[in-house]
C-alpha cells in the first residue's frame, strides 16, 4: 500500500514523528504540495493525507488507485465529499482534537484585552517604571471578568469548553446554537439577544450559508458600544470590512481573530490596519500537544480504514 502525505509541514515541522506510519506500507511525506504537483505525487497512491491541498474532481479522475483520504483537520471543504463517495473513496477527518487549545487562545485574547499585559510589559522595558514616581502605574483602564457577560455563537465542544472557563471566571454565559442543550450555567438565547447583552462575543460556529458574514454591519449595530469580538472559527464568518469600520469608529473596543477570509492574507485586508485589532496566524490548533493528538488520531483513522472499519468518516 502506498500512502502519501501532501501537506506534512503544516502539522509536523520536525518536532514530532511520522515513523509509526511506516508500518502500514510505503509512506512518503511532502512538506508542501503546489496544486500542479498533486496528481504527479499522488497518482499511484492508495491513500493520501492532506490539510490545505485542494483535491478537485478533475484530479480524482487521474488518481485511479485512490481509496482513502485522511484529513489533517476537522474541516473537509478541500474535497468534494459527495463525489468521493460516488467513487467509493473514504474520507476521514480529525474531530474535536483542538478543543482545549482553541478555548485557551480565546482566553489569551480576552486577558490581553482586559489586562493589557503586552502594553504594560513594553512600557516597563521602555523605562517607564524606572522613571515613575509611584510604586505602580497603568496606561489604560484594566477590567475584571467577574460579572461580565460572554456570548458564545455556536455551542459545540469548543463553545462548551469556553463556557466552562468563563464560569470559572465568574462570567455570565449566553449561547446561541440551533440545538440548545440543558446546562444550568448557560442561558440559551436568540442571536439578537446575545449580541445586545454581551460584553464579549466569541464565534465558534461552522462556516456555511447561514453563517457566512454572520457578523456584519447589521449584527454589529446590535452589539453594545465598547463590546469586543473574537473569532477562532472560520474567517468568512466575519465581514472584515464591517468589523474594521466598527473598530475604527469605536463601536467595537477590540477584535481578536485567529482566522481570516484568505490565508495568508492579502496586504489590503482591512483588519491589518484597523484600530485595536489583534491577529494571530491561525495558531489556535498549533500547540505541540494538540498536533501530537492530531497525528495520533490521523494514524488511528488510517489503521481503522486498513482494517476495514473506517472511523470519523465524513462522507
Amino acid at each position: 500500500m502506498k500512502i502519501v502525505n501532501l501537506d506534512g509541514y503544516s502539522t509536523n515541522r520536525g518536532d514530532l514523528s511520522w515513523d509509526s506510519f511506516n508500518k502500514y506500507g510505503e509512506f512518503i511525506v511532502y512538506e508542501r504540495t503546489n496544486p500542479d504537483e498533486i496528481v504527479e505525487r499522488a497518482k499511484d497512491a492508495d491513500c493520501i493525507i492532506i490539510n490545505k491541498s485542494v483535491i478537485t474532481n478533475e484530479m480524482l479522475d487521474k488518481l485511479p488507485n485512490l481509496k482513502y483520504v485522511g484529513l489533517q483537520s476537522t474541516g473537509y471543504n478541500v474535497i468534494d465529499i459527495k463525489e468521493a463517495r460516488k467513487r467509493n473513496i473514504v474520507v476521514s477527518n480529525i474531530p474535536a482534537y483542538s478543543t482545549n487549545a482553541v478555548a485557551q487562545l480565546v482566553f489569551s485574547f480576552i486577558l490581553e484585552v482586559t489586562n493589557k499585559v503586552s502594553l504594560h510589559s513594553d512600557a516597563v522595558h521602555n523605562g517607564e517604571w524606572c522613571r515613575c514616581p509611584d510604586f505602580c502605574f497603568w496606561k489604560e483602564p484594566l477590567e475584571e471578568l467577574d460579572g461580565k457577560t460572554i456570548g458564545i455563537i455556536g455551542y459545540g465542544s469548543i463553545g462548551k469548553r469556553v463556557a466552562k472557563i468563563a464560569n470559572a471566571f465568574g462570567m455570565k454565559v449566553l449561547a446561541n446554537t440551533p440545538h440548545p442543550s440543558v446546562d444550568d450555567n448557560v442561558k440559551f438565547v436568540s442571536l439578537e439577544e446575545l449580541l445586545k447583552q454581551s460584553d464579549i462575543v466569541t464565534c465558534h460556529c461552522p462556516l456555511n450559508e447561514d453563517t457566512k458574514y454572520l457578523i456584519n454591519n447589521k449584527t454589529i449595530s446590535l452589539m453594545k458600544d465598547g463590546a469586543f469580538l473574537i473569532n477562532t472559527s472560520r474567517g468568512p464568518v466575519l465581514d472584515e470590512n464591517a468589523v474594521a469600520d466598527a473598530l475604527n469608529c469605536g463601536k467595537l473596543k477590540a477584535a481578536c481573530v485567529d482566522v481570516l477570509s484568505t490565508e495568508p492574507p492579502s496586504e489590503d485586508n482591512p483588519l491589518l490596519n484597523a484600530k485595536n485589532c489583534i491577529i494571530t496566524p491561525h495558531i489556535a490548533w498549533a500547540a505541540t500537544e494538540t498536533r501530537a493528538r492530531l497525528i495520533t488520531i490521523l494514524e488511528e483513522n488510517l489503521k481503522a480504514f486498513i482494517e476495514g472499519h473506517p472511523q470519523n468518516v465524513v462522507n
